[in-house]
Parts: C-alpha cells; structure tokens; sequence
C-alpha cells in the first residue's frame, strides 16, 4: 500500500510523456504535407490561396502580397529539390519548429537551396507556415525600395 502513491504517479508521468511524444511523432508527417502543398501554391503562382495559408500575416494585406509575390523571380524548385531533410524540431499545441532544406529556382533557372529552420502556427484545424517565412524566401519585404 505504501507503493502505491509512487506507483500512480510514474503511471501519471508515462501516460503524459507517452501521449507527448506520439503527438509530436503524428504532426510531423502533417507539417511535412503543409509545407509542400504551401510551396506547391507558390510554384504554380495561385497567390490569393497561398495568403490564406499562411499565419502571422502582419499589416501586408491580401492584395500587397499577390502584388509582391508576382513581382519575385523566385518560385520553389520542382519534384525532389522543392523540400528535403525535413524534420520536427520543437513542438506546443498552437506553435512548432521545423527545419528543412527548399529548393529555389530564380528566373534565369538557376537552383539554389537554402536550409533552416520555419515556424508553424496551428490554425483553424491546420499547420500554417508564417508570412514571413515565405516572404523571407522570395526576397519579398514590405518595405518599399528606395530608388536612386
């Protein structure tokens, strides 16, 4: 009898971790799917259903963003180069991080690949990767360019 205090709260403590970790193990594959259906939107140019996507979208309004993008020569790569070595890094109820290497196709064709880490939102129902990720990847800023 006197075990069994200790006993009901490492069984607490398993069944929490336990639940955690196969949380975390079924929202990676989720996450994975949400990146690549979010750059494949960027790659075909569907610009107004990318907006909506996307989280944290700040002060850009829906129209600014279409605009910016279309300007951008920047668009995913295709097939095996758009996302690689994607992995779940940190992981809460409405936030999580995750790294992963995209490829990038400028406008003379050129390919290059940039690897790091992206923030995910969980909203309504789904992972959302944030406005500034995207941006930040098609050399897109809110901020007007001064001309000379």
């Amino acid at each position: 009898m006197r075990h069994l205090p200790v006993f009901a709260t490492l069984l607490c403590f398993y069944i929490f971790f336990a639940t955690t970790c196969v949380h975390a193990e079924s929202s990676a594959p989720e996450m994975e799917k949400s990146l690549s259906e979010t750059l494949d939107l960027w790659r075909e140019s569907r610009f107004d259903l990318l907006y909506e996507r996307l989280s944290h979208r700040g002060k850009m309004s829906k129209e600014k963003f279409v605009v910016r993008m279309r300007e951008s020569s920047i668009k995913p790569a295709c097939c095996w180069q758009k996302l690689e070595h994607f992995k779940l890094l940190n992981e809460k109820k409405s936030e999580a991080t995750v790294y992963a290497k995209i490829g990038l196709e400028h406008g003379s064709g050129r390919i290059e690949s940039v690897t790091r880490e992206f923030r995910f939102s969980h909203d309504s129902g789904a992972w959302k990767m944030q406005m500034n990720d995207i941006a930040g990847l098609a050399e897109v800023s809110g901020k007007k360019k001064k001309k000379h």
